[in-house]
């Protein structure tokens, strides 16, 4: 028969056992194997990073990447799942770095590329049999077996036959050009990447007064950047804005008769209100070509040898006046706005930071980071009498998302893809893809793609795919778009070459232009492009699987978190956009971040970071997939605690569980054998038919919700199902498991609860894939070896349509409504359950059958339900006036307004507000109109009843208790202290036992007027007064003391 079912609702040692059954089984592999023939549903693995660890976000985004394949599977679709893993790229040199002690781009060239090459390969599976167990421990089904690896050569194939294609459009160019760049990592970065690092950081300003060439007057400039005032070349001011020569007065001690240049607009912000007076108006064109004299030598030096002119007032409309002083300085090296007014006016190029982010040799602070230059330069610009002002100011700046390094923008020689070409093609099929939330489609995605930039693809780095083109002396440059094509092109390719630095870099081809070898570019190319290849690469598209490819593409769903808008998903759209001009993906779920439980960002400086290894430990996978799936839309942040968690493992998970171990233990005491009978729905009761109408209304909405992806919606109905289930039909039928024998009633009850049990399982065994499977292999596979080996096996449950029966349901909730409203209404009253009650009145739509009566009864245990249509004379209504709202209309008729009030019948005013919105009175021929708004509503009860309602049902009851119904109340309570002291002993289920009492007249009268009803409840053959043995304990029972024994008979 069934094995019994621990009470333990600790999961984890139980989910390890599945996740061995699994393995040792081939259950995953089964169950691609048995759907080959099934139609295709692809899904893409964004690819992690193996050398580093899983953090507890990584568990929401495996738990929602698990669960819709599944899912899928089961409908019978072929879900292939390849796992993947991004082995490219600064995180991998990062760590390498770290572990040989070395810090930059020299020393790793010294310590040799082939090593450090070497040691970055090694590097990247550091944490691969961490994930593997990660994976496992999560449920997270993937072909770990064979996955796709970035930096495999026939990965980089493919990725040189797109950099190709796309070279070969004209869309891949060398340009010089203002780049984000991190001096630390000596690299460029893509616009979709500096946008993942942007951090709120305070830093100082500086307001420069820029000394006008023959004029006893200064031009006041505002930066934000320090660091750049030694490049500066020129000042730049709005054409069309006013701006005035002022003189500073008095009144401003400190600046008093010094003469400025600034928009009029800011003066007093700057200077002060009041604090100044104009000499002169102009316009901003007005000022162009005004020169000044240079803030430091060191440019001007530079300057003089590029024979350009320089210091002068340029004009461009970027300029704004929403801060600062109306005029901004010109560095043209370090900024995209700079450069273009630089190509405008033809300035000098100064560029006095290297590439390490140092200030050059030509300036008097060689060798110091930049931006740790600020306080250096500002206190030379003070000592000099030229710094106005330098301002604390917070803002949003962007660093290295991979080494925390603040980035600057710096004018260099990189490769960029045109984006900007196919930007309407970009945008049109963002369109055809189903975002959820739609709003990150349309908003946050849709307004990257709308302002998109070309992509800054290459990377001056070491470990990455070489960007494949090869440049001669004679300025000719060729793609190379295969390993076949490189070796015909080529007199010293090695036959097994390897696609990386340093061995790519000694191949050489001969130009087809003059003959001469050409020589492969040293850059490498952002990592994301790796990424974003995977649909075509990972099948080494289009040297073979083309057949495979193009039935996998695009995913049908795909989903990471939200910070990959701007990383995985746009690179998958950008590149599948310039290879195929489609959406690489129809369907993807953006999930929101893991927070902890105060809504902060999770960080392990911080001290509030989860470790997943010890969440999983501690709750196990199906409870966090759980709270997942069921908490909240998966866009939006989850806060992540044990609290939470654990509470939505009781609610559902435990109440499936503790239902599932009901069924077991009674039909292990019978015999009960489920594959022996069916279900024959003609003969069932009514509860029953309840029950699977509402199982197969239920089947109908999770199968809905998950086919739209509606993830919570579907674990919040398959919740509720499982609450009626077990709090419902479970605790109404009780009483069908425990009658003797095997009668057709017992047996439609088994059947039934075996049936939903089952059924529910099935439907989320895509969300909690372990206890499912646990449920399965006992409550199915015990008995049916020809059933499907695993749940993951069967089919997903379909509806029974003819099973459906939306009256009963309609009735049956009217019922649970109004039993929630009567023990509302017995708290209010502070009547226990177990207290009958007389009576109980409801006002409804339309009353029930006595069937469903009974059923009201019985649950309140009241004596009686009776529907009415009026229930106004259990409850009286008083009126008084709003004041706020009566006194400014009606001020002079208060005192007859408050008179009339009081004296009204409640309940007919009440009807009349009802109906007619308003109550209307005349004092002295003036109309007053009195709306809810205008009355202050008091509901009084009548002595002896109690009653509660909501919109469409009224309950009242009757709470006035005979000496009858208070003896039967005293049985109730008897009868469940003896059940409780039953399970303190450890008695078993059907154990007989004899029952003592002691100390208490009016309870040993009860006893032995009601000893035939007590003895039969607890199933006691004797009940004995003046002693207490066995399990003994006093109880107080409704006011009465009384000491109460058990003792096993036999």
């Amino acid at each position: 028969m069934y094995t019994k079912v621990s009470a333990d609702l600790n999961f984890v040692e139980r989910e390890k056992n599945v996740e061995a059954f699994w393995k040792e089984n081939r259950i995953f592999e089964k169950s691609m194997e048995s759907r080959k023939d099934g139609p295709a549903y692809t899904f893409y693995d964004g690819p992690p990073t193996a050398n580093g660890k899983p953090h507890i976000g990584h568990v929401l985004t495996r738990v929602i990447k698990d669960m819709i394949p599944r899912y899928r599977t089961m409908k019978g679709c072929m879900v292939p799942r390849k796992a993947g893993w991004d082995t490219h790229g600064l995180p991998v040199e990062l760590e390498v770095e770290k572990l040989l002690g070395l810090d930059g781009k020299e020393q790793i060239e010294e310590y040799g590329l082939e090593p450090f090459i070497e040691h970055c390969k090694e590097s990247v599976w550091k944490y691969k049999g961490m994930w593997e167990d990660f994976s496992g421990t999560v449920g997270f089904w993937a072909d770990m077996d064979d996955p796709y690896v970035t930096y495999h050569d026939s990965f980089i194939e493919s990725e040189w036959w797109a950099l190709k294609q796309i070279w070969d459009r004209g869309l891949l160019y060398k340009g010089f050009k203002i780049v984000p760049y991190c001096p630390r990592c000596g690299t460029p970065l893509s616009s979709h990447e500096v946008a993942q690092g942007y951090k709120d950081v305070k830093e100082r300003s500086a307001i420069a007064r820029f000394k006008v060439k023959g004029e006893d007057a200064h031009i006041l400039a505002w930066t934000t950047t320090p660091w750049t005032l030694p490049s500066n070349v020129a000042l730049c001011v709005n054409p069309d804005e006013a701006y005035v020569k002022v003189r500073v007065k008095e009144e401003n001690e400190a600046e008093a008769g010094r003469i400025y240049y600034m928009a009029e607009a800011l003066c007093g912000a700057v200077l002060g209100e009041g604090a100044f007076e104009v000499l002169e108006r102009c316009t901003g064109k007005d000022l162009e070509y005004k020169e000044y004299e240079p803030l430091f030598d060191c440019a001007a030096d530079l300057c003089r040898k590029q024979n350009k002119r320089a210091y002068f007032v340029t004009c461009d409309r970027y300029v704004t006046l929403t801060d600062g002083t109306g005029v901004v300085h010109i560095a043209p090296a370090f900024g995209e706005d700079d450069a273009k007014v630089g190509r405008n006016y033809d300035l000098p190029f100064v560029q006095l930071v290297d590439a390490k982010g140092e200030m050059t040799q030509e300036t008097p602070w060689a060798g110091v980071f930049c931006k740790k230059a600020d306080p250096m330069i500002l206190k030379s610009l003070d000592e000099k009498g030229l710094l106005f002002s330098a301002p604390v100011f917070e803002h949003s700046y962007p660093h290295c998302w991979r080494c925390d390094t603040p980035l600057i923008y710096y004018a260099r020689e990189s490769w960029f893809i045109k984006m900007t070409a196919v930007k309407e093609d970009l945008i049109r099929n963002n369109n055809t893809i189903n975002w959820i939330p739609e709003s990150i489609g349309k908003g946050r995605f849709g307004d990257w793609l709308e302002n998109v930039q070309d992509w800054g693809v290459s990377r001056n780095r070491y470990w990455g795919t070489p960007l494949n083109i090869w440049e001669c002396a004679c300025g000719h440059q060729h793609s190379i778009g295969s390993i076949e094509e490189l070796k015909s092109m080529s007199d010293d390719c090695p036959d097994k070459i390897e696609l990386h630095r340093p061995y790519i870099d000694a191949v050489t081809i001969r130009c087809p232009k003059c003959g001469g070898a050409m020589h492969r570019v040293p850059e490498v190319i952002d990592c994301w492009f790796d990424s974003g290849a995977m649909p075509f690469a990972q099948h080494h598209y289009p040297f073979e699987n083309q057949d495979l490819f193009e039935a996998q593409f695009p995913a049908d769903f795909i989903s990471e978190a939200v910070d990959q808008t701007r990383g995985w998903f746009y690179s998958l759209l950008a590149i599948s956009t310039l290879l195929f001009n489609k959406a690489p993906y129809k369907n993807v779920i953006v999930l929101g971040h893991v927070q902890d439980e105060n809504g902060q960002k999770m960080s392990k400086s911080k001290g509030n970071a989860v470790d997943p290894f010890d969440a999983l430990k501690t709750y196990g996978a199906d409870a966090i997939r759980w709270y997942f799936y069921v908490n909240s839309a998966p866009w939006l942040p989850n806060r992540f605690h044990g609290k939470a968690v654990t509470e939505g493992q009781r609610k559902f998970m435990g109440t499936l569980w503790n239902t599932y171990a009901f069924f077991v233990l009674y039909a292990n005491i019978d015999g009960f054998d489920a594959t022996n009978y069916k279900l024959e729905y003609e003969k069932l009761a009514v509860m029953d038919k309840w029950l699977l109408s509402r199982l197969n209304t239920l089947v109908k909405e999770v199968d809905g919700c998950l086919g739209e992806y509606r993830i919570p919606e579907a674990a919040r109905a398959l919740q509720g199902f499982v609450d009626d289930m077990s709090n419902w039909y479970v605790r109404r039928s009780r009483a069908r498991f425990w009658a003797k024998g095997m009668e057709q009633d017992k047996i439609n009850a088994y059947m039934t609860l075996y049936t939903a049990l089952v059924t529910v399982c099935k439907a989320a065994a895509p969300m909690i894939p372990f206890m499912t499977e646990d449920i399965y292999q006992n409550l199915v596979r015990s008995i049916d070896k020809s059933a499907p080996e695993s749940i993951h096996l069967c089919a997903f449950p379909a509806a029974d349509e003819a099973a459906v029966d939306k009256e009963l349901e309609a009735r049956m909730d009217e019922v649970l409504k109004i039993v929630t409203l009567g023990r509302a209404a017995r708290n209010t009253a502070n009547i226990k359950n177990r207290q009958p009650i007389g009576r109980m009145l409801v006002k409804a739509e339309q009353a029930l059958p006595v069937f469903y009566q009974a059923i009201i009864e019985d649950e309140l245990n009241v004596k009686s339900v009776e529907f009415t249509d009026d229930v106004r004379a259990f409850t009286s209504y008083s009126f008084k006036p709003q004041l706020k709202t009566v006194g400014p209309k009606y001020g002079k008729q208060l005192g007859n307004i408050r008179k009339a009030l009081a004296e009204i019948d409640g309940n007919a005013a009440m009807d009349t507000l009802n109906q007619e919105g308003k109550l209307t009175f005349e004092f002295g021929g003036t109309p007053v109109e009195l709306t809810r708004d205008d009355l202050l509503i008091d509901a009084a009860q009548v002595d002896g009843f109690v009653s509660e309602g909501d919109n469409t049902v009224t309950v009242v009851l009757d709470v006035n208790l005979t000496p009858e119904l208070l003896e039967e109340g005293f049985v109730r309570e008897i009868i469940s202290k003896v059940q409780t002291m039953r399970k303190e002993a450890g008695f078993e289920v059907m154990d007989h036992i004899r029952l003592y009492h002691d100390g208490n007249g009016t309870i040993e009268k009860i006893l032995n007027g009601r000893a035939e009803e007590i003895m039969g409840e607890v199933l006691a053959d004797a009940i004995e007064s003046g002693r207490a043995d066995g399990y003994v304990k006093e109880w107080n029972i409704n006011g009465e003391t009384v000491t109460l024994g058990v003792e096993k008979v036999g």
